[in-house]
């Protein structure tokens, strides 16, 4: 495989994968549109017609699903947008205009769960439905989002980790990439001759994981035992996958002044959280079988 890359081009060498000038956005009537734009718009569309065909499986109406993404959405981008504004503030200070520029990336999932989750919560309680059945029937759809919305890090040569030579080992050019994003351990690795860089693509094992996490979750509604088991093990399931590739990420959002990655922090959150609400659920249906046994 050659050792000096195109600017636009994409290779994984261990697979024999050689991709020429890959686009990150393409031209529509003069209009440029990103393909990161694309890939996340996709993911949600598609996550929520997941969520809706998911809904009666839960005891939930597939058009609420419908209603409840229209406020989720724009809000949930809000979410996102700020969290990974707070915790990359240097990037932004001196030229706060480019926080409105989202075509260039910059979402932090995480804001975008938090800020969801509320709204969710928030218009069950208006709506007065069951909101741990709506939140199992909207998990799936999620992961399935998170997986589509992770293929726009691919084209915007982003969200990649450390130096690898494992059999899923991707090459940038290193003109491609944010220099914020090479590590000494990568920058190691740029031998003379060469122009690219050899890194973990973080953004491919993250898709992949929640891609089986969404099947476990699909699979799952069928056999939960209580309303909120479904949205419990999503945590727990994407908490656990986001710590491990957060560990070896080169672009971390860190606590302020520390180096602490926030998304890791929040990752042992979420899980803990996760675990003591089954343990509630549980207790909970535990004691609703035996009012139920008395009862009879």
């Amino acid at each position: 495989m050659q050792d000096i890359m195109g600017a636009g081009d994409i290779a994984f060498p261990n697979l024999g994968i050689y991709l020429n000038n890959v686009p990150k956005s393409f031209s529509v009537f003069g209009f440029e549109i990103a393909l990161y734009g694309v890939f996340i718009a996709t993911g949600m569309l598609l996550g929520i017609y997941l969520a809706s065909k998911m809904a009666p499986k839960n005891g939930v109406v597939g058009d609420e699903i419908w209603d409840f993404w229209i406020y989720a959405i724009v809000l949930g981008v809000i979410g996102a947008r700020i969290y990974y504004v707070i915790f990359r503030w240097d990037q932004y200070k001196d030229n706060p205009l480019q926080i409105f520029n989202l075509r260039a990336g910059g979402l932090a999932i995480y804001g975008g769960l938090i800020v969801g989750f509320t709204v969710l919560f928030i218009f069950c309680h208006i709506k007065k439905i069951n909101s741990l059945d709506f939140a199992d029937s909207v998990v799936p759809g999620i992961a399935l989002g998170q997986a589509l919305g992770r293929w726009g890090n691919f084209t915007n040569r982003e969200v990649f980790g450390e130096y690898t030579d494992n059999l899923l080992a991707m090459r940038l050019p290193e003109e491609a990439v944010r220099a914020s994003d090479i590590s000494e351990s990568i920058a190691a690795h740029i031998t003379d001759g060469i122009n690219y860089i050899q890194v973990h693509p973080t953004f491919l094992y993250e898709s992949l994981w929640n891609l089986t996490l969404m099947f476990i979750l699909i699979w799952w509604t069928k056999h939960k035992h209580f309303p909120g088991q479904v949205m419990t093990f999503y945590f727990i399931g994407y908490g656990i996958g986001r710590f491990w590739i957060e560990a070896i990420r080169t672009d971390v959002l860190y606590l302020w002044n520390t180096h602490i990655a926030a998304s890791q922090v929040v990752c042992i959150a979420i899980v803990i959280l996760a675990v003591v609400l089954n343990i509630i659920f549980i207790k909970r249906k535990r004691k609703d079988t035996v009012k139920t046994e008395e009862v009879k």
